[in-house]
């Protein structure tokens, strides 16, 4: 096995900016470079050890997803081999972990579909009996399946920030901002863009929980993005229904009232809820155990998701 990667150092091409978990390079003009590092946050912050293999399981659950839903939306993916775009020397690197994309102008949203009531949904229901505003039937118990999907969108933030649930009105408006030039000639606005992803991010929650069902996962809720090309077509970017960007549950220890474990970080926002760190950078070093575990888990959520090994 080949060791973590915390940060790639690719000098045959242009660095374009580091996220929370991913390095982006300019191929040319029209796309590219994406490497999915083994980097973990947790409260928005970038803790100081990587994950192992993190950053495949991430890369190869997206590619499966991209794959399998591909009907619905078109998607980033080129089917360039990431080896072939960076020099010799650095392909191990992205060898199994990056993937070569069209380079398209991103919507200013998350688009989130919640299919159960849990984490931030459940305090908002709480307090107010809606989710983002959007009105629910009274007495839900935690975790308790929805009627039917409900899409919330939020702002994106920058690295170290909290994404902002907005309203479906306010995340049109700052498509319409957004979107503006980009979309001049193309007889579309950002509005419309904003409802064909609330569209296509609705049904493809629902086409990949109908599939995970059977693989024994409860995919909870989950986050897309989204982005355009020249001719305003809607395309899904970034990564897809990974244990980052989804809270998968096992079915089998799925309980309404309680919250179930999840196949992602949970073992390493347990421990540092035991340590006595203000939830702002720098992040606390983790026990190899606390790694180890969590390594495990995400492994284990690739190979249960698809029936194959890593």
């Amino acid at each position: 096995m080949t060791a973590p990667l915390f940060q790639s150092s690719i000098t045959s091409l242009p660095l374009l900016s580091k996220g929370k978990v991913r390095d982006i390079y300019a191929v040319d003009a029209d796309k590219l470079l994406i490497i999915t590092t083994d980097r973990l946050s947790a409260f928005d912050v970038i803790l100081p050890d990587p994950i192992p293999r993190k950053g495949e399981v991430l890369q190869a659950v997206a590619n499966f997803w991209f794959e399998k839903l591909g009907h619905i939306v078109p998607n980033q993916l080129t089917g360039i081999d990431p080896e072939s775009v960076v020099a010799e020397n650095e392909r191990e690197q992205v060898r199994g972990r990056a993937v070569v994309v069209k380079r398209l102008k991103p919507l200013p949203i998350e688009a989130v579909v919640r299919g159960y009531v849990i984490g931030s949904g459940w305090k908002d229901y709480q307090e107010t009996g809606a989710i983002c505003g959007i009105p629910l039937p009274a007495g839900l118990k935690m975790a308790a399946k929805l009627p039917a999907p409900i899409f919330t969108p939020a702002t994106k933030a920058e690295v170290g920030d909290h994404d902002e649930n907005v309203s479906f009105a306010q995340a049109q408006a700052n498509c319409d901002t957004t979107l503006a030039e980009a979309l001049k000639g193309t007889g579309k606005t950002g509005a419309q863009l904003c409802a064909e992803a609330r569209d296509a991010a609705i049904r493809l929650y629902e086409e990949a929980s109908v599939y995970a069902a059977t693989r024994g996962i409860i995919i909870a809720d989950t986050k897309f993005e989204f982005g355009i090309d020249a001719a305003g077509t809607l395309h899904l970017i970034d990564e897809a229904l990974t244990p980052d960007s989804s809270r998968f549950w096992p079915a089998d220890q799925y309980q309404e009232g309680s919250n179930p474990p999840s196949y992602d970080k949970q073992y390493v926002r347990d421990y540092l809820e035991t340590l006595d760190w203000g939830k702002v950078a720098p992040g606390p070093k983790l026990p190899d155990d606390v790694v180890a575990r969590t390594s495990a888990k995400y492994i284990e959520a690739y190979e249960r998701l698809t029936g194959q090994t890593l």
